[in-house]
Protein backbone atom coordinates (compact mmCIF):
# COMPACT_ATOMS: atom_id res chain seq x y z
CA UNK A 1 0.00 0.00 0.00
CA UNK A 2 2.65 2.52 0.59
CA UNK A 3 5.19 1.22 -1.63
CA UNK A 4 5.40 3.32 -4.98
CA UNK A 5 4.62 1.58 -8.63
CA UNK A 6 7.89 0.02 -9.67
CA UNK A 7 9.19 -0.84 -5.96
CA UNK A 8 9.36 -4.09 -4.31
CA UNK A 9 10.07 -4.91 -0.90
CA UNK A 10 12.34 -7.52 -0.07
CA UNK A 11 14.01 -9.10 3.28
CA UNK A 12 17.47 -9.71 4.65
CA UNK A 13 18.46 -11.78 8.08
CA UNK A 14 20.86 -9.94 9.50
CA UNK A 15 22.47 -10.64 13.66
CA UNK A 16 19.82 -8.34 15.44
CA UNK A 17 16.93 -10.23 13.38
CA UNK A 18 14.64 -9.48 9.71
CA UNK A 19 15.23 -6.50 7.95
CA UNK A 20 12.22 -5.51 5.38
CA UNK A 21 13.55 -3.08 2.32
CA UNK A 22 13.07 -1.43 -0.70
CA UNK A 23 14.41 -1.79 -4.17
CA UNK A 24 13.49 -1.24 -7.62
CA UNK A 25 11.28 -3.82 -9.45
CA UNK A 26 13.94 -5.23 -12.33
CA UNK A 27 10.66 -6.02 -14.30
CA UNK A 28 9.48 -2.43 -14.25
CA UNK A 29 13.33 -0.36 -14.49
CA UNK A 30 15.63 -0.93 -16.58
CA UNK A 31 19.11 -1.87 -14.64
CA UNK A 32 21.15 1.18 -13.53
CA UNK A 33 25.04 1.14 -15.60
CA UNK A 34 27.20 -0.96 -13.72
CA UNK A 35 29.56 1.69 -12.76
CA UNK A 36 26.68 3.95 -10.43
CA UNK A 37 26.90 4.45 -7.10
CA UNK A 38 24.48 2.75 -5.08
CA UNK A 39 21.87 4.89 -2.84
CA UNK A 40 21.14 3.79 0.53
CA UNK A 41 18.41 5.68 1.91
CA UNK A 42 17.73 5.43 5.71
CA UNK A 43 14.86 6.46 7.89
CA UNK A 44 15.12 8.44 11.18
CA UNK A 45 13.23 7.82 14.81
CA UNK A 46 10.09 8.61 15.81
CA UNK A 47 6.76 7.61 16.20
CA UNK A 48 5.33 5.30 13.25
CA UNK A 49 9.21 6.06 11.12
CA UNK A 50 9.83 3.44 8.63
CA UNK A 51 11.28 3.61 4.78
CA UNK A 52 8.17 5.69 3.80
CA UNK A 53 9.64 8.69 4.98
CA UNK A 54 12.13 8.78 1.55
CA UNK A 55 9.25 7.06 -0.96
CA UNK A 56 9.00 10.32 -2.39
CA UNK A 57 12.59 10.81 -3.72
CA UNK A 58 14.33 7.48 -3.86
CA UNK A 59 11.78 6.79 -7.29
CA UNK A 60 13.81 10.14 -8.71
CA UNK A 61 17.16 8.04 -8.73
CA UNK A 62 15.70 4.49 -9.72
CA UNK A 63 16.72 4.36 -13.56
CA UNK A 64 20.62 5.68 -12.80
CA UNK A 65 21.25 4.41 -8.88
CA UNK A 66 20.89 1.15 -7.30
CA UNK A 67 18.42 2.13 -4.91
CA UNK A 68 17.58 0.37 -1.02
CA UNK A 69 15.46 1.45 1.36
CA UNK A 70 15.70 -0.59 4.64
CA UNK A 71 13.29 -0.61 7.74
CA UNK A 72 15.43 -0.13 10.74
CA UNK A 73 15.11 -2.94 13.43
CA UNK A 74 12.23 -2.13 15.46
CA UNK A 75 10.52 0.08 12.80
CA UNK A 76 8.17 -0.30 9.84
CA UNK A 77 7.94 -4.27 8.67
CA UNK A 78 11.14 -5.43 10.02
CA UNK A 79 11.69 -7.76 12.51
CA UNK A 80 10.33 -5.85 16.13
CA UNK A 81 12.08 -6.85 19.42
CA UNK A 82 10.64 -7.46 22.62
CA UNK A 83 13.73 -6.01 24.05
CA UNK A 84 15.40 -1.92 23.18
CA UNK A 85 18.14 -1.92 21.27
CA UNK A 86 21.36 0.15 21.81
CA UNK A 87 22.79 2.70 19.96
CA UNK A 88 26.04 0.41 19.70
CA UNK A 89 23.15 -2.39 18.55
CA UNK A 90 22.17 0.50 15.23
CA UNK A 91 25.55 0.89 14.67
CA UNK A 92 26.65 -2.52 13.92
CA UNK A 93 22.88 -3.02 11.73
CA UNK A 94 23.58 0.05 9.95
CA UNK A 95 27.11 -1.39 8.94
CA UNK A 96 25.76 -4.92 8.02
CA UNK A 97 23.70 -3.27 6.16
CA UNK A 98 26.26 -1.46 4.04
CA UNK A 99 27.74 -4.86 3.62
CA UNK A 100 24.98 -7.06 3.27
CA UNK A 101 23.28 -4.71 0.48
CA UNK A 102 25.55 -2.97 -1.15
CA UNK A 103 28.50 -4.17 -2.84
CA UNK A 104 30.34 -0.94 -3.90
CA UNK A 105 30.65 2.18 -0.56
CA UNK A 106 27.13 4.03 -1.38
CA UNK A 107 26.03 7.32 -0.73
CA UNK A 108 23.92 6.93 2.10
CA UNK A 109 20.87 9.50 2.43
CA UNK A 110 19.54 9.98 6.05
CA UNK A 111 17.90 12.14 8.74
CA UNK A 112 17.97 13.07 12.44
CA UNK A 113 19.42 10.00 14.87
CA UNK A 114 20.21 7.40 12.32
CA UNK A 115 22.18 10.62 10.10
CA UNK A 116 23.99 11.15 13.39
CA UNK A 117 24.59 7.62 13.78
CA UNK A 118 25.61 7.24 9.87
CA UNK A 119 28.46 9.81 10.86
CA UNK A 120 29.89 7.70 13.15
CA UNK A 121 29.69 4.39 10.70
CA UNK A 122 31.61 6.45 8.14
CA UNK A 123 34.14 7.58 10.99
CA UNK A 124 34.87 3.64 11.72
CA UNK A 125 34.40 2.65 8.24
CA UNK A 126 35.35 5.06 6.24
CA UNK A 127 36.05 2.87 3.38
CA UNK A 128 32.87 1.27 3.19
CA UNK A 129 30.96 5.25 2.39
CA UNK A 130 30.91 7.29 -1.06
CA UNK A 131 28.88 10.18 0.93
CA UNK A 132 26.87 10.99 3.61
CA UNK A 133 23.26 13.28 2.46
CA UNK A 134 21.91 14.26 5.65
CA UNK A 135 19.07 15.98 7.12
CA UNK A 136 18.79 17.53 10.21
CA UNK A 137 21.06 14.99 11.73
CA UNK A 138 21.40 14.92 15.67
CA UNK A 139 22.42 12.96 18.32
CA UNK A 140 19.77 14.23 20.35
CA UNK A 141 22.82 15.28 23.73
CA UNK A 142 24.90 17.74 21.30
CA UNK A 143 27.19 20.14 22.68
CA UNK A 144 26.39 18.84 26.48
CA UNK A 145 22.46 18.92 25.93
CA UNK A 146 21.10 16.87 28.53
CA UNK A 147 17.26 14.75 26.85
CA UNK A 148 16.91 13.69 29.80
CA UNK A 149 15.57 16.36 31.35
CA UNK A 150 12.77 17.04 28.80
CA UNK A 151 9.21 16.90 30.69
CA UNK A 152 8.20 14.00 27.80
CA UNK A 153 10.91 12.08 29.16
CA UNK A 154 10.43 12.03 32.79
CA UNK A 155 6.67 11.02 31.32
CA UNK A 156 7.98 7.81 29.67
CA UNK A 157 10.22 7.14 32.04
CA UNK A 158 7.24 5.40 34.83
CA UNK A 159 6.20 1.94 34.11
CA UNK A 160 2.62 1.45 32.66
CA UNK A 161 2.14 5.07 32.05
CA UNK A 162 4.61 4.92 29.13
CA UNK A 163 2.28 2.35 27.65
CA UNK A 164 -0.61 4.37 27.72
CA UNK A 165 0.96 7.56 26.66
CA UNK A 166 2.29 5.40 23.58
CA UNK A 167 -1.08 3.96 22.69
CA UNK A 168 -3.26 6.66 23.50
CA UNK A 169 -1.09 9.45 22.23
CA UNK A 170 1.43 8.20 19.71
CA UNK A 171 0.18 5.45 17.76
CA UNK A 172 -3.00 6.94 16.67
CA UNK A 173 -4.04 8.79 13.66
CA UNK A 174 -5.09 12.08 15.53
CA UNK A 175 -1.57 11.31 17.30
CA UNK A 176 -0.31 10.40 14.79
CA UNK A 177 -1.14 13.62 12.53
CA UNK A 178 -0.45 16.10 15.45
CA UNK A 179 3.15 15.08 15.81
CA UNK A 180 3.43 15.69 12.22
CA UNK A 181 2.12 19.24 12.53
CA UNK A 182 3.69 20.30 15.67
CA UNK A 183 6.91 18.99 15.23
CA UNK A 184 7.90 17.55 11.77
CA UNK A 185 6.09 19.64 8.74
CA UNK A 186 5.97 23.51 8.89
CA UNK A 187 3.11 23.54 6.68
CA UNK A 188 0.47 21.38 7.88
CA UNK A 189 -1.46 21.21 4.89
CA UNK A 190 1.06 19.05 3.08
CA UNK A 191 0.61 16.14 5.13
CA UNK A 192 -1.63 13.83 3.07
CA UNK A 193 -4.01 11.00 4.49
CA UNK A 194 -1.12 8.58 3.16
CA UNK A 195 1.88 10.11 4.92
CA UNK A 196 -0.24 9.83 8.30
CA UNK A 197 -1.88 6.28 7.11
CA UNK A 198 1.79 5.16 6.64
CA UNK A 199 3.14 6.22 10.01
CA UNK A 200 0.34 5.11 11.94
CA UNK A 201 0.64 1.42 10.28
CA UNK A 202 4.74 1.69 11.47
CA UNK A 203 3.53 2.95 14.71
CA UNK A 204 0.94 0.36 15.58
CA UNK A 205 3.06 -3.09 14.63
CA UNK A 206 3.71 -5.45 17.31
CA UNK A 207 6.24 -4.07 19.96
CA UNK A 208 6.63 -1.22 17.95
CA UNK A 209 6.48 0.90 21.45
CA UNK A 210 9.67 -0.52 22.07
CA UNK A 211 11.83 1.57 20.14
CA UNK A 212 9.87 4.36 20.21
CA UNK A 213 9.98 4.71 23.71
CA UNK A 214 13.77 3.89 24.06
CA UNK A 215 13.89 7.08 21.71
CA UNK A 216 11.98 9.44 23.60
CA UNK A 217 13.68 8.47 26.42
CA UNK A 218 16.82 9.37 25.39
CA UNK A 219 18.43 6.35 25.77
CA UNK A 220 19.93 6.25 22.24
CA UNK A 221 21.28 9.85 22.20
CA UNK A 222 24.59 10.89 22.15
CA UNK A 223 26.98 14.19 21.43
CA UNK A 224 27.58 14.01 17.54
CA UNK A 225 29.55 17.62 18.25
CA UNK A 226 32.27 15.21 19.71
CA UNK A 227 32.55 12.88 16.73
CA UNK A 228 32.09 15.02 13.61
CA UNK A 229 35.11 16.62 13.78
CA UNK A 230 36.41 13.47 13.06
CA UNK A 231 34.97 12.75 9.79
CA UNK A 232 36.20 12.21 6.02
CA UNK A 233 33.81 11.05 4.42
CA UNK A 234 31.84 13.96 1.89
CA UNK A 235 28.76 15.40 3.66
CA UNK A 236 25.59 17.47 2.83
CA UNK A 237 23.71 18.81 5.61
CA UNK A 238 20.35 19.81 4.75
CA UNK A 239 17.95 21.52 7.09
CA UNK A 240 14.70 23.03 7.19
CA UNK A 241 14.96 26.47 8.30
CA UNK A 242 11.70 26.21 11.03
CA UNK A 243 12.56 22.39 12.32
CA UNK A 244 11.86 21.44 15.64
CA UNK A 245 13.71 19.47 18.00
CA UNK A 246 16.52 20.52 16.09
CA UNK A 247 16.84 24.19 15.39
CA UNK A 248 18.98 25.17 12.03
CA UNK A 249 21.08 27.28 14.70
CA UNK A 250 22.61 23.42 15.60
CA UNK A 251 23.41 22.51 11.93
CA UNK A 252 25.38 25.58 12.00
CA UNK A 253 27.63 25.05 14.57
CA UNK A 254 27.35 21.28 13.06
CA UNK A 255 29.02 22.57 9.62
CA UNK A 256 31.78 25.11 11.48
CA UNK A 257 33.18 21.99 13.32
CA UNK A 258 34.73 20.40 9.81
CA UNK A 259 34.33 22.24 6.47
CA UNK A 260 36.95 19.91 4.83
CA UNK A 261 34.27 16.87 5.49
CA UNK A 262 30.69 18.78 5.18
CA UNK A 263 31.04 20.16 1.55
CA UNK A 264 26.91 21.55 1.49
CA UNK A 265 25.06 23.11 4.09
CA UNK A 266 21.69 23.90 2.79
CA UNK A 267 18.91 25.34 4.58
CA UNK A 268 15.51 25.62 2.92
CA UNK A 269 13.20 28.79 4.26
CA UNK A 270 10.07 27.50 5.21
CA UNK A 271 10.39 23.89 5.98
CA UNK A 272 10.40 21.69 8.73
CA UNK A 273 12.03 18.91 9.79
CA UNK A 274 11.50 16.66 7.08
CA UNK A 275 12.12 18.51 3.60
CA UNK A 276 11.86 14.90 2.15
CA UNK A 277 8.39 14.65 2.87
CA UNK A 278 7.13 18.48 2.87
CA UNK A 279 9.46 19.45 -0.43
CA UNK A 280 10.36 15.99 -1.83
CA UNK A 281 11.51 17.48 -5.22
CA UNK A 282 13.65 20.14 -3.62
CA UNK A 283 14.70 17.25 -1.52
CA UNK A 284 15.75 15.40 -4.36
CA UNK A 285 17.21 18.40 -6.49
CA UNK A 286 19.84 18.63 -3.87
CA UNK A 287 20.51 14.84 -3.33
CA UNK A 288 21.48 15.20 -7.43
CA UNK A 289 23.75 18.14 -6.94
CA UNK A 290 25.86 16.13 -4.35
CA UNK A 291 26.06 12.74 -6.90
CA UNK A 292 27.37 15.22 -9.37
CA UNK A 293 29.97 17.09 -7.04
CA UNK A 294 30.96 13.54 -5.87
CA UNK A 295 31.41 12.49 -9.10
CA UNK A 296 33.48 15.27 -10.49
Amino acid sequence: MFIPPGFIQRSVALSLGTVAYIEADPDFWPAPPASSVPLLFVHGFGGGSSSYEWSKVYPAFAAEHPVLAPDLIGWGNSDHPDHPLTTANYLSLLIELVEKLCPAPPVVVSSSLSGAMLVRVAIDHSDRLRGLFLVAPAGLADFGQDPSRSPINQIVKLPVIDQVLYRGAIATADGIKLFLAQRQFADASKISDDIVAAYLMSAQQPNADVAALAFVRGDLSFDLATYLPQLTTPTALLWGEAAQLTDVSLGHRFAALNSAAIRRFEVLPGVGLTPQLEQPGVTVGLIQQFLAELAQ
